[in-house]
């Protein structure tokens, strides 16, 4: 679906909205795609708020007397965050590094490409600028959505399970002339694991060459490329993360395991004589292993509340690089380019301009984003390890 909304926005983008809806909804195209966004997200979130419904928690006697404040809660949050499994902090590792490097793609890249359009492609004469920087970048992201949208429809069908054996739970049986070919793409599989590295090298050979790309048409193509590692990273994390909350969950504690059979044992010792003394003339009965209803009810709570915890604090790991992402984009434009944008900035002083010459800004800062995914690569050899 975010694929979908994707491709449907960047589509727009790349239109020509001026003459479509001329005045209506704003004056220049930014304003215009800007507003149709807003229109979609208030009909999404109204959907979604008028179809779905949800158990409402109302907690335990022991969480209701706790009362606990929002300082107890941050600093729950905080030690929770400094001391979560291995496994989990992993992840969350490999998503803090792949995320510096994914914020200025999403947040520049399509000024990136309509920069190198004005600066190297865009006719003398004059025109709206932002417009054009807008379809260009538009019709690259547009492409990088479609490329994205089918990776996240094929790939789940190229990569191994993550959480069961490789066995298929039926025969197949494709045509005599492909056979050969599906046993082998079937036996040859990647892990997911290794689809999540491959997607991390594969973001970073692409947006290593941001600085030295000099056409539309080469960011489009590397623009575009990258949609296979955006399928990946957006796919990848949850998946390890829900495996590793469920295999925390779903064992039993044996302390509770041998007080159940102490207390069976017990109930059962009384009826012992009774059973001996039938046991001849009575049919094999079958042994049913009860459980506590207060405890099966303890499990479902610690499992929602666990499963809760860790998939915040990924969204947290998720977060903190888009802080991280604008102080490296702040330093890289003070440097490289201070003053304002000659190709937007139409209507200020020349001598306040940066300069066009050398190297893009956003083009470094591209490049340091591709750094970061070598080392959002390196990060999952941590998942190996502690397998």
């Amino acid at each position: 679906m975010t694929g979908i909304g994707h491709m449907m926005m960047y589509g727009l983008g790349a239109l020509d909205l001026d003459s479509l809806l001329g005045g209506f909804l704003g004056d220049t195209q930014f304003k215009k795609v800007c507003a149709i966004a807003a229109i979609a997200m208030v009909i999404a979130q109204g959907i979604s708020c008028w179809a779905v419904t949800e158990r409402v928690y109302v907690g335990d006697a022991t969480t209701i007397q706790r009362n606990e404040g929002i300082i107890t809660i941050l600093r729950q949050i905080y030690s929770t965050t400094m001391n979560v499994p291995e496994r989990i902090q992993a992840i969350c590792m490999v998503q803090f590094w792949s995320w510096i490097g994914w914020f200025p793609f999403l947040f520049y890249g399509s000024t990136w490409v309509g920069e190198i359009y004005l600066r190297h492609e865009a006719p003398s004469s004059g025109g709206d600028a932002l417009t054009e920087v807008g379809k260009a970048g538009s019709a690259a992201y547009l492409a990088f959505a479609i490329i994205s949208f089918l990776s996240s429809i094929v790939l789940p069908w190229l990569v191994q399970n993550p959480d069961q054996d490789d066995s298929p739970g039926y025969t197949p049986r494709p045509p005599q002339g492909l056979q050969s070919v599906v046993v082998a793409v079937r036996k040859n599989r990647p892990t997911l694991l290794t689809a999540w590295m491959l997607s991390c090298c594969i973001f970073a050979a692409s947006m290593i060459f941001a600085p030295w790309v000099r056409s539309v048409n080469a960011a489009t193509l590397i623009i575009a490329l990258c949609g296979v590692p955006f399928a990946v990273g957006g796919w990848a994390p949850g998946t390890f993360l829900g495996i590793e909350v469920n295999r925390m969950n779903t064992s039993i504690p044996m302390s509770q395991i041998r007080k159940t059979l102490s207390r069976r044992n017990s109930e059962d010792s009384t009826d012992a004589s009774t059973l001996s003394s039938h046991s001849s003339h009575s049919s094999p009965r079958t042994l049913h292993l009860r459980h506590s209803s207060n405890a099966s009810a303890a499990n479902t709570s610690s499992t929602g509340e666990s499963s809760g915890i860790y998939f915040g604090i990924l969204n947290i790991y998720t977060t903190l690089p888009q802080f991280v992402g604008t102080g490296i984009s702040w330093v890289v434009f003070s440097i490289l380019e201070p003053g304002k944008s000659p190709e937007l900035a139409t209507e200020a002083h020349p001598d306040e301009h940066h300069s066009t010459e050398g190297v893009s800004g956003i083009a470094v800062c591209l490049f340091i984003g591709a750094l970061s995914a070598l080392i959002a690569a390196w990060a999952t050899r941590r998942l190996k390890v502690t397998n």
